[in-house]
């Protein structure tokens, strides 16, 4: 694991991009950007449009490393290239640490929860990850009820993954998601930062992981997970809020940071020229960051 990302990870001000969009969730990310699906007829195709569409927020003038800390990668995009560089060197030369998405979708629901599914790829994956530059990987599960059984499975699956990921080298950010439309949301999370305080006990002398968590209904309800000695950072998904909610219901929590996808990109569009673009992208950024930095 590299240092100096390290040491940047745990202390350096900014917030994490997710640009990690997969197979399922990539024609959704590319109608919102202007793409309809039919200006394409097979996945090959989609994920090139998709990786331009990547590109061109990752070289932006506006997407650098003095308020972005890191991005959080889909697949392939960590074995294609930007700017004649693998995606994670491009990146860490902008002081942007890069991670990639290792899970392989949600299995059915059960017990109020989505596991994920099993992750047969992840040897091969981190491996490939190591001699690509990745710092870190991500993984998410769902939780859409209050059920103590299917969230402590979530938890307990997600720290089985991390053992296996920190053994490889990297830096794991667990994601138990709680859906924002969830009835009993508060008290899910409630049972939810209980269980990760007991998966933070299960981990060995020095390791250390992330969490990427729904921001609570509760403002500072996981102050003792930020202060936690076993957690590097904090980090909160837009859960599908729109970026001034998510922005707004974030600044309320000390010392979490964002890590948002949609909030991100909402106002990005195919048609827009680069100044346009560049704006847009530039104003969505620094809004996220003051959230990230209150």
């Amino acid at each position: 694991m590299n240092k100096e990302q390290l040491d940047l990870m745990k202390n350096g001000q900014g917030f994490i991009a997710a640009l990690d969009q997969s197979g399922g969730s990539t024609p959704k990310a590319l109608v919102q950007y202007g793409i309809c699906e039919d200006a394409y007829d097979n996945d090959q195709a989609m994920f090139d449009l998709v990786h331009e569409m990547r590109t061109r927020i990752m070289t932006s003038p506006s997407f650098t490393g003095e308020k972005i800390l890191g991005a959080i990668l889909f697949e392939q995009t960590m074995d294609r290239k930007v700017d004649g560089q693998y995606t994670a060197d491009y990146l860490w030369s902008k002081h942007i640490i890069p991670f990639v998405k290792v899970d392989q979708g949600l299995a059915k629901q059960e017990n109020g929860v989505q596991l994920m599914k099993p992750l047969d790829k992840l040897p091969d994956l981190l491996k490939r990850a190591n001699e690509r530059g990745i710092f870190g990987t991500k993984m998410r599960s769902n939780i859409l009820e209050l059920n103590e059984k299917g969230i402590a499975a979530v938890v307990e699956q997600q720290f089985q993954v991390a053992k296996e990921i920190l053994a490889a080298g990297l830096m794991p950010i667990i994601e138990p998601e709680v859906n924002i439309h969830a009835v009993d949301k508060e008290a899910i999370e409630e049972v939810l930062k209980k269980e990760l305080l007991r998966g933070l006990e299960s981990l060995g002398e020095g390791q250390q992981v992330m969490f990427k968590l729904t921001i609570p209904s509760k403002a500072n309800l996981y102050q003792e997970l930020v202060n936690h000695p076993k957690v590097v950072r904090v980090v909160a998904l837009s859960g599908g809020y729109p970026v001034d909610q998510a922005n707004e219901l974030l600044a309320q929590n000390h010392g979490i940071i964002a890590s948002f996808s949609r909030a991100l990109v909402q106002d990005l569009n195919v048609e827009q020229s680069d100044k346009e673009f560049n704006e847009s992208l530039g104003q969505a950024i620094e809004s996220i960051y003051q959230a990230s930095i209150k």
